[in-house]
């Protein structure tokens, strides 16, 4: 595996390297700044007059929870969030007119036991293809506020080409969309929906903690084994994450190999062209059905 800080490669050469397993560190750009104050509004007005760093001291989880999901999807849907990904793609060189992006995600992670379930879930090692999505993904992650190796995201890359016995051949991603995916807020206590899990002991060690500055971003594979780190300092990370496919990689099925992904359906319908926010033309989206998706109704993400 392979770490790039500020890589000056070009957009193909990236991609590649990526499905082979290598991370892309980036500085803080412009436009990932302004998209990370954007976020840092929404959350303060959302939690106030509390410090939304420290709301774990004195609110309620399941207040929090109240709160988060109206936040969330108000972040999500909020118009400048996609103009500054597409600023994001343009600072990265990447080709808008051929470069797909899902809506960003506001991920919460609190100190200690504090609300880890559904809405703030505290995500266990997974790959992200073992949740339908294309071995071509490529996905984008940056810190809204200050963090450390106490309350980050880690990756295991010793697993990147080790097949994990998991579960994943019970998910199905329109099922999820149609059945789990809009209860996450009355997950307080505990999850109970059913999501892709490791079933055999692993070791997270080696392993890589993802910390950089506000507005910095890492891009890595969909592929990579990855987890919430347990939050052991006594702040929240709130972060951000959007994924990205390229209509060549998504036509000819390039990506990293599947070592042990058995999901049905596909998240190949939720990305959105970086110029005009079209999906990806028919044809691209047909490679990638499986006969799953007329049996469960499609559903957008607002988590």
């Amino acid at each position: 595996m392979n770490i790039f800080v500020d890589s000056n490669m070009d957009d193909e050469a990236r991609r590649q390297e990526v499905y082979r397993g290598s991370i892309f560190a980036r500085s803080p750009s412009a436009s990932a700044l302004r998209f990370c104050r954007l976020a840092q509004e929404l959350i303060e007005e959302a939690f106030r007059p509390l410090d939304p760093l420290k709301v774990h001291e004195s609110l309620p989880a399941e207040q929090c929870a109240e709160i988060l999901a109206v936040l969330k999807p108000e972040f999500i849907h909020h118009p400048q969030s996609k103009e500054f990904i597409q600023g994001m793609l343009t600072e990265a060189g990447c080709d808008l007119e051929k470069t797909y992006f899902d809506v960003p995600r506001m991920r919460t992670a609190f100190p200690g036991d504090y609300l880890k379930s559904g809405i703030a879930y505290a995500f266990h090692p997974h790959r992200d293809t073992w949740y339908s999505a294309p071995f071509c993904q490529i996905n984008w992650w940056m810190p809204i506020y200050d963090l450390n190796s106490e309350n980050c995201m880690a990756l295991h890359p010793h697993y990147f080409d080790r097949a994990i016995r998991n579960g994943s051949s019970h998910y199905n991603y329109q099922k999820w969309n149609q059945e789990s995916r809009y209860s996450a807020a009355k997950h307080v206590k505990i999850d109970t929906r059913i999501q892709p899990h490791a079933e055999e002991s692993i070791d997270l060690d080696p392993q890589v903690r993802m910390v950089c500055q506000v507005g910095g971003a890492y891009l890595f594979s969909a592929a990579q084994l990855h987890s919430t780190v347990p939050n052991t300092s006594k702040v929240t990370r709130y972060s951000i994450d959007f994924r990205t496919v390229h209509l060549d990689d998504v036509l000819r099925r390039a990506g990293a190999r599947n070592v042990d992904s058995a999901c049905t359906g596909t998240t190949i319908g939720d990305y959105l062209r970086a110029t005009d926010l079209f999906h990806l033309p028919q044809e691209a989206m047909a490679l990638y059905l499986d006969a799953t998706e007329s049996k469960h109704a499609l559903a957008p993400s607002i988590y």
